[in-house]
């Protein structure tokens, strides 16, 4: 499956602004090369720009010597991004952000404590069990938003017609965790905002994230959601996705294997099916995998 890149532009009508937005959490490995493509390449194709955001909502798992490794790897893979580099955009710059989000929804929709943890929800979907049970907010109780039923249609720039259902999908959304820390659900949202990200380009496995993310920042007051894509994760053999934790194809090990950055790109590319095999691909050109 190919983006129509014509197509693309012409929904868009002016040159976006995308990003790449990793969380530092581990190493870069070839998953995040091959989302680095499509951004970067699509957004050299339709002249748009780039913005780099260090994902760190997460200040559990954020390290900043995964911090330092990955700019290091884009500087070396030369993925130059337009904006976030020089000084680095991180979500733990400004969390008063975050707050104003949350006191704008306050004024005209349901929020309420909850003190489930992960193992008392069990799957993806939120039951409600604290919907009414009145908890007081306190620091150690997470905070969730109702949802109403209803749906959420969008065109994705690859995937086609898609049609979500937040509220049978996930159920009431959780905005902050019972340590105190933004969801992802909540920080992207508000960022892809205040930031105007028209073009979200990410991995399909993010693809059920979207419709409780356009119901989110409608809530919010952002009338048009951004365009969303969803290109192929790569997998293992045993169908798992590429994982920062196991180590998977990391960057980091490729290059002190001897690998150059286009042949880190070549090979990422040919795995995406981008290319028919592996070779060299200076970032400056990954836009003409898209002609």
């Amino acid at each position: 499956m190919r983006v129509d890149v014509s197509s693309l532009g012409a929904r868009l009508g002016v040159a976006p602004v995308t990003r790449f937005a990793p969380a530092p959490t581990g190493y870069l490995h070839l998953g995040h090369v091959v989302n680095a493509i499509y951004v970067w390449g699509l957004a050299r194709a339709l002249s748009g720009r780039v913005l780099l955001r260090i994902e760190d909502h997460d200040r559990i798992r954020s390290r900043p010597a995964y911090d330092a490794a990955l700019l290091d790897d884009l500087d070396w893979l030369g993925f130059a991004p337009d904006e976030g580099r020089h000084p680095p955009l991180r979500q733990s710059d400004d969390p008063g952000i975050y707050q104003q989000a949350l006191t704008r929804l306050r004024r005209s929709h349901h929020l309420y404590a909850c003190d489930c943890s992960r193992k008392d929800v069990g799957g993806e979907r939120y039951p409600g069990t604290c919907r009414d049970r009145g908890l007081a907010e306190q620091p150690d109780r997470g905070l969730r938003l109702r949802l109403e039923p209803g749906l959420e249609r969008f065109e994705d720039g690859l995937l086609g017609p898609q049609q979500q259902s937040p509220a049978d999908d996930c159920g009431d959304l959780l905005l902050q965790d019972r340590d105190g820390h933004w969801t992802y659900q909540f920080a992207v949202t508000v960022d892809d905002d205040r930031q105007a990200v028209a073009l979200v380009i990410r991995g399909a496995d993010l693809l059920t994230s979207t419709g409780r993310q356009i119901r989110l920042g409608r809530l919010l007051g952002r009338a048009v959601p951004p365009v969303f894509l969803h290109h192929p994760v790569l997998l293992k053999p045993s169908g798992e996705k590429l994982s920062k934790s196991s180590h998977d194809t990391g960057v980091r090990d490729l290059r002190a294997a001897g690998l150059s950055p286009g042949d880190v790109i070549g090979r990422a590319a040919a795995a995406a099916g981008l290319l028919p095999a592996p070779k060299p691909v200076p970032a400056s050109r990954v836009h003409e995998l898209f002609d």
